[in-house]
């Protein structure tokens, strides 16, 4: 169980909120697409990369690969080396032609819009289904990366370790509205400020309200 209850976890929670909504209220996902399978193709390739990286691969890859027909009918080792410099290249290519060919067999070539349907795709965990369902459909997204993971936390809105029970945890305090929003902006202070190794405590605007601040200072 979380260590402070749950009213305790919606009042931190507020005010966080209002610190991300303040300090980055442009968040967005950093994924360049222009529809949804080109964020299911990109999220899978992101896996142990950068975005940065998969930006850089992904406009020759989706001129050369336009619909979920194409990428279901890619010669396997071509597609090995159109992705190759995203690394796991060759697990990459295999949930990328799986994934879209039970989206042309099971789903026209379109991309699902709902947790339980995409995570049936090969290649897709829960967070990957929660950046397209949040970032493109426009529906509550808690994307559970390292970065939430770690921040949530630190900041007691969870105790657990497990992506799908921090998600559980985050969705019984974060306001549907805000999901994706919290998530994506809570990724980009992860990223910014509170980092992995050694949090920048001095640079946070919301370190007075940190439980974890003693432990770094």
């Amino acid at each position: 169980m979380p260590r402070t209850n749950l009213k305790k976890r919606k009042n931190r929670l507020s005010k966080i909120l209002s610190f991300l909504k303040n300090e980055y209220p442009n968040a967005k996902c950093h994924l360049n697409f222009d529809n949804a399978l080109e964020l299911l193709i990109g999220s899978i390739l992101s896996a142990q990369c950068t975005d940065k990286r998969v930006n850089m691969v992904t406009p020759d890859l989706f001129e050369k690969y336009q619909n979920a027909y194409d990428f279901s009918k890619a010669d396997i080792d071509v597609l090995k080396e159109d992705i190759r410099s995203t690394g796991f290249f060759n697990n990459k290519a295999k949930a990328i032609i799986a994934c879209t060919k039970m989206l042309c067999e099971k789903h026209d070539g379109v991309v699902p819009d709902t947790i339980e349907e995409l995570v049936k795709l090969r290649g897709v965990g829960r967070k990957t289904a929660n950046v397209i369902i949040g970032n493109y459909h426009g529906k509550p997204g808690i994307i559970v990366d390292t970065h939430i993971g770690r921040l949530a936390r630190r900041l007691w809105l969870t105790d657990n370790k497990d992506p799908v029970k921090v998600e559980s945890d985050m969705r019984e305090i974060v306001p549907e509205e805000d999901c994706t929003f919290f998530s994506n902006a809570l990724g980009d202070h992860g990223r910014t400020v509170c980092k992995s190794r050694i949090p920048l405590c001095g640079e946070c605007k919301i370190s007075d309200i940190c439980p974890s601040f003693r432990e770094f200072n």
